[in-house]
């Protein structure tokens, strides 16, 4: 029994999946592989609107353990008639298939599905082969992969490895493999005044001006150079606010919101305590309250990242190259249990209107996939963490 990516892509993209509304797909999927002979395990998390659901297939229950992770849920389609084709019709033309989540990432998904079905057939893999597939990868991730990660552990089902699907690559499959992800760190600065008349300012405590001063601050200070696989950690100021936008009034409160990309080189707490230190110098009074949902993570080039990179050159001919770069994904929580690396299709069109990927990628991809299934069944647990030769 063989699926075909074209059909699974297009089956899974007229499941109209917005976060977190993912039944349809997740049960669709959960039909394919457990006539491929996984034990499925449905699990949802959360309560009432921020209910989400999970699915979990296992197959085997040898070493080595390969997880294949991802999600069914896309970002809201949008203003429907500007697009060429209705974003959950599956449309193919030219060679080119559209829909909502067809790069991000039910492709991914279908690819996967197709690989397994071809490599497997009808008998059980030496080792073992999972899917962790979860429904609020585009919405808070509060419900999803960390709620899954803690069942799987629970019922010793960690993979010794695992490689999540997500797009990464700018023009075709086989330019990147992203080997970590950035931390991210938001922060919300409120500093306090007196309100008054513009032309009084004597009678004013005009809080925006030190709002601006402890900006620059912050804004002009190098955290860092970066690190051999991170680039330097970065701080983007994303809101400033004071007032009621009244010309003639002094604000009584001014606030900036801004949020910092960071390498290897801090954790939330030592970047939050270096953010007070630089606002302490200022010598003004202020309030600040810090976020942080994504720590950074890595997976240092091992036996695990060579096996898929070898793949990926067997098939396009391209030596990928090991990245770091762009936002978050849910890798940052499966690196805490295990390396942990990403590679899938474009981000071209992702979140995009008209997203859409082309049909070769999706073959190409599963072509990628068989190479690294049939490759990783033929090795041991050991070999996939031992450090890659060169790194």
């Amino acid at each position: 029994m063989t699926y075909d990516v074209i059909e699974l892509t297009q089956a899974l993209v007229s499941c109209p999946s917005v976060t977190p509304d993912n039944t349809e797909a997740q049960v669709f999927l959960a039909g394919k592989l457990e006539a491929l002979g996984f034990e499925c395990y449905h699990l949802p998390f959360g309560e009432g609107d921020a209910r989400v659901t999970n699915l979990f297939a296992r197959i085997g229950d040898g070493s080595p353990h390969i997880c294949f992770a991802g999600h069914t849920d896309v970002v809201p389609a949008g203003p429907i008639d500007k697009w060429t084709h209705p974003p959950f019709d599956a449309h193919i033309e030219n060679g080119v298939l559209y829909g909502r989540g067809t790069s991000d990432m039910k492709g991914a998904i279908a690819a996967f599905l197709s690989a397994v079905s071809s490599c497997i057939g009808n008998n059980k893999p030496t080792g073992s082969i999972s899917f962790l597939i979860t429904g609020d990868e585009e919405g808070e991730a509060k419900n999803g992969t960390v709620k899954v990660l803690e069942w799987m552990e629970e019922n010793d089902h960690i993979p010794d490895v695992c490689l999540v699907g997500e797009p990464t690559n700018p023009e075709h499959p086989g330019q990147f493999i992203k080997t970590g992800r950035r931390g991210s760190f938001n922060s919300v600065l409120t500093v306090k005044g007196r309100s008054g008349h513009v032309a009084h300012p004597h009678l004013a405590d005009n809080p925006a001006s030190r709002l601006i001063k402890m900006m620059s601050a912050l804004d002009a200070y190098v955290f860092d150079a970066g690190t051999a696989h991170f680039q330097p950690t970065n701080l983007e100021i994303t809101t400033l606010e004071a007032g009621e936008y009244i010309d003639n009034i002094v604000p009584d409160v001014a606030f900036a919101k801004f949020n910092i990309r960071f390498n290897d080189l801090w954790t939330r707490e030592t970047l939050e305590n270096k953010i007070r230190e630089i606002l302490d110098s200022s010598g003004h009074d202020y309030d600040l309250s810090c976020k942080s949902d994504a720590d950074c993570t890595v997976t240092h080039p091992n036996g695990w990242t060579a096996l898929v990179r070898q793949a990926i050159k067997d098939v396009t001919g391209e030596t990928a190259e090991y990245t770091t770069n762009g936002g978050t994904s849910d890798a940052r929580f499966i690196g805490k249990y295990c390396p942990a690396i990403e590679f899938g299709l474009t981000n071209k069109t992702i979140h995009h209107i008209d997203e859409c990927v082309r049909i070769k990628d999706l073959q190409t991809l599963v072509e990628v996939f068989e190479r690294i299934i049939e490759t990783a069944d033929t090795m041991s647990a050991e070999d996939l963490l031992q450090p890659e030769a060169g790194f």
